[in-house]
């Protein structure tokens, strides 16, 4: 079993940044890839960006690509995701998720909370 914990969301305007965190326990934290997703209000939840259990490897869906960063510190079992030039329409709950690195929620076996994420034009 692993358990997840995110925070670091918040209200933030266009063009401003945010850090969220994803802090993990149980399970060794190494052995998962890590992903981060998203779910606006009556819209499907939808992959954001990935990291391989080694931290060696990225992905990203194409509209955060050069905008967010996502990071692991194995050293703390937490995950980032570095957020910057935040635009209205990145404005949803974000959620982090630990399994098999990929774009698919079903490849991922734990999930946190989630934590709200709005940004105002």
């Amino acid at each position: 079993q692993v358990t997840l914990v995110e925070s670091g969301g918040g209200l933030v305007q266009a063009g401003g940044s945010l850090r969220l965190s994803c802090a993990a326990s149980g399970r060794t934290f190494s052995n998962y890839a890590m992903g981060w997703f998203r779910q606006a209000p009556g819209k499907e939840r939808k992959f954001v960006a990935s990291i391989s259990w080694f931290g060696g490897r990225t992905y990203y869906v194409d509209d955060v690509k050069g905008r967010f960063t996502i990071s692991r510190d194995s050293s703390k079992n937490t995950v980032y995701l570095q957020m910057n030039s935040l635009k209205p329409e990145d404005t949803s709950v974000y959620y982090c998720a630990a399994g098999s690195v990929g774009s698919e929620a079903n490849r991922y076996d734990y999930w946190g909370q989630g934590t709200q994420v709005t940004v105002s034009s």
